[in-house]
C-alpha cells in the first residue's frame, strides 16, 4: 500500500488554455477515456442500476456512530494500541489492525505473539522462536480482517460468524437488547456476557486465543471469564495484577472516558474494556467514495472504465456480467452470508478434514454440511487497501481475486504458491482446495455463482478492479488523515507498553 502525502497540482494559466485546440481537447478525452462506448448512454445505464438496488451511497444512513473525538473512543484508542492486554505484553489489538495498513496487518496470515520484534509490522514480520510448535510460519490460520467500517455489519463478524447478533436488526450493529452468540455458549443461545453489540462481543475474543494475543503459557487452562477479569485486574492495577506493568496510570484515563469516579476495582473491568474499544473500532468508519459521490450524482468523479466494471459488478453471470452484486449487495457491499467461494485453503487451517490442516469455515459453527468451506462476505468499502485478501489472504493483488472469483479452477492450477511469506504452510493446499471446489459443486445453495467460470476479457477484469478502487475513501491512503486513530508521540502512554509501530510495506 502507498500512502499518499498531499500532492502538487499542475495549473495552466488563462492564457495556455486558451491556446488549447477543441481538436486536442477531444483528443485527449478520447485517450483519457480508456473505451469507446458513449459515456452518458453509459451513465443512463449506471443510473438505472443504481434505482434497481436502491443505493443511496451513504453506507451509514440511520446508524450510530461514535466520535473518534469522544472521551470513550480515546480511551479505546490507547487500549487498542497497549500490549498489556496481551499475555506476555508483546501484542496489541493493533498488531494486526493497524490503521496505516488497512486496519489489517499487511500479511497473508498474521503473526501474532512471539515475534522477533513486537513492534515491526507488515513485511518482515516473523516469530522469534521454535517453540510451541512455531516453526518460523504464520500461526493464526485465518487473515486478519480489517475494522475499517465494522459499523455496517449487523448480523456477524469474523469469518466463520462465530459473533452473531440473535435480533439481527437492521442498522442497529447487533446493539438491540435482544442478545449474541458467541463461542463460549451453544450455538443459538444468548451470550449474556458477550456486551452490548456485534464490536463489543468480538473486542472479547483476540485475547483469548494463544495465537493472536494470549500467549501459551498466561493464566493457562482458566476460561473467557477469568481471563477477561485477570487482564482487567492488570490494567486496573488491582488483585493479582497489582504492580504488573511498567507504570499505572489507566485510572484516571477510564475516569475520564467513561466520566466517573468510581475506583478501579469497580470500573476497570473488561466490560468496560471492551466498551471503550468498541467505541474506537465502530468509529473508523471512511465511505466518502468516489462511487458514493457518483451515487449523489458526481458523474464525473470515476472515469469510464470504473463504469463500465461498475455495470459487470452489477450484472449477472447468464447476462455476461461479473455478478458480484448477488453477494456484495447495497451500499455496505456485502449480504452478510456465508458463500463457498473455494479460494486457497493455505496455512494450518483449523484442524479440519483428513489432513488435519482444512478449514471448514461457517460448518464449524452451525454443524450444517450446506456451511462447509462457507465464509462470510466481506464488505467490499475500501478493499483497495485491505489486503492480501480472501479468508488466508493467499491473493496479493486485487485483480488476483478477482480473477479467481471468476474461474477457480484454472486460478487454482497456476497459483504462485512462492509469493507467499516464507513459512506459509502449502503442503495439502491442492488437495484442500479441491476438497472445497468439489463441495461446492455438490451443494447447490447459490444458483447465481455456483458457475463461475464467466471468461472476461483482460480490458474487463481492469474495468472491475478499477470499480472496487472507486470504493476507496481517500482517508485510509493518507497518514496525516488517519492520525486521530493513531497515538501521537505527544499522548500519554498510560503503561509504557504501547504498540510504536514500526510499518514495512514492501
Amino acid at each position: 500500500m502507498n500512502l499518499k502525502l498531499p500532492k502538487t497540482k499542475l495549473l495552466l494559466s488563462i492564457d495556455s488554455l486558451k491556446q488549447l485546440t477543441i481538436l486536442f481537447i477531444i483528443a485527449v478525452i478520447s485517450a483519457c477515456g480508456g473505451g469507446t462506448e458513449n459515456t452518458s448512454s453509459l451513465d443512463k445505464e449506471l443510473r438505472e442500476i443504481i434505482r434497481k438496488q436502491g443505493l443511496t451511497g451513504n453506507p451509514l444512513e440511520n446508524r450510530n456512530i461514535p466520535d473518534i473525538q469522544s472521551p470513550l473512543a480515546q480511551l479505546g484508542k490507547k487500549l487498542f494500541f497497549a500490549k498489556s492486554l496481551s499475555g506476555e505484553n508483546d501484542t496489541a489489538c493493533a498488531t494486526c489492525h493497524h490503521p496505516l495498513l488497512g486496519s489489517g496487518d499487511g500479511l497473508t496470515l498474521p503473526i501474532g505473539v512471539n515475534a522477533t520484534s513486537s513492534d515491526l509490522l507488515g513485511t518482515g514480520r516473523t516469530h522469534s522462536s521454535i517453540a510451541q510448535g512455531f516453526d518460523g510460519g504464520p500461526t493464526v490460520p485465518r487473515n486478519a480482517q480489517p475494522i475499517f467500517n465494522l459499523a455496517v455489519y449487523d448480523s456477524v463478524l469474523f469469518w466463520d460468524g462465530r459473533i452473531e447478533s440473535i435480533g439481527k436488526t437492521p442498522n442497529a450493529q447487533g446493539i438491540d437488547g435482544l442478545g449474541l452468540m458467541t463461542p463460549d455458549v451453544p450455538y443459538g443461545t444468548n451470550d449474556v456476557m458477550a456486551g452490548d453489540g456485534l464490536a463489543e462481543a468480538q473486542a472479547g475474543f483476540p485475547v483469548t486465543s494463544p495465537e493472536e494475543m494470549r500467549g501459551f503459557n498466561f493464566v493457562a487452562g482458566q476460561d473467557t471469564n477469568q481471563l477477561h477479569d485477570r487482564l482487567a485486574q492488570r490494567i486496573g492495577n488491582y488483585g493479582l495484577g497489582f504492580n504488573e506493568l511498567p507504570y499505572n496510570n489507566w485510572l484516571k484515563e477510564f475516569q475520564t472516558g467513561l466520566n466517573s469516579t468510581q475506583k478501579a476495582e469497580e470500573l476497570i473491568t473488561y466490560a468496560n474494556i471492551r466498551k471503550a474499544i468498541a467505541a474506537y473500532e465502530r468509529s473508523q468508519v471512511f465511505v466518502e467514495t468516489p462511487w458514493n459521490a457518483y451515487i449523489k450524482g458526481n458523474n464525473s468523479i470515476i472515469d469510464d472504465s470504473a463504469k463500465r466494471g461498475a455495470k459487470l459488478f452489477y450484472t449477472s453471470i447468464k447476462d455476461q456480467g461479473a455478478g458480484c452484486y448477488s453477494c456484495h449487495i447495497g451500499d455496505t457491499f456485502t449480504d452478510e452470508e456465508f458463500h463457498n467461494i473455494s479460494t486457497i485453503q493455505v496455512g494450518r487451517g483449523k484442524g479440519d478434514g483428513f489432513t488435519f490442516d482444512d478449514d471448514f469455515g461457517r460448518f464449524n459453527i452451525t454443524g450444517n454440511e450446506k456451511d462447509k468451506y462457507a465464509f462470510r462476505t466481506p464488505n467490499l468499502l475500501n478493499v483497495e487497501v485491505t489486503g492480501p485478501w480472501g479468508h488466508t489472504g493467499a491473493y496479493n493483488s486485487l485483480e488476483s481475486i478477482v480473477r479467481y472469483h471468476l474461474d477457480p479452477v484454472a486460478e487454482l492450477s497456476k497459483f504462485n504458491f512462492s509469493q507467499l511469506a516464507v513459512g506459509t504452510q502449502t503442503t495439502n493446499a491442492i488437495t484442500n482446495t479441491n476438497a472445497a471446489l468439489l463441495q461446492r459443486e455438490t451443494i447447490d445453495t447459490q444458483v447465481d455463482i455456483i458457475d463461475t467460470r464467466t471468461q472476461l476479457s483482460d480490458s474487463q477484469i481492469n474495468d472491475l478492479v478499477n470499480f472496487l478502487k472507486s470504493l476507496t475513501d481517500p482517508c485510509v491512503k493518507d497518514a496525516s488523515c488517519l492520525s486521530p486513530w493513531i497515538p501521537s508521540i505527544t499522548e500519554a502512554d498510560p503503561d509504557g507498553t504501547r504498540l510504536n509501530a514500526e510499518i514495512r510495506f514492501y
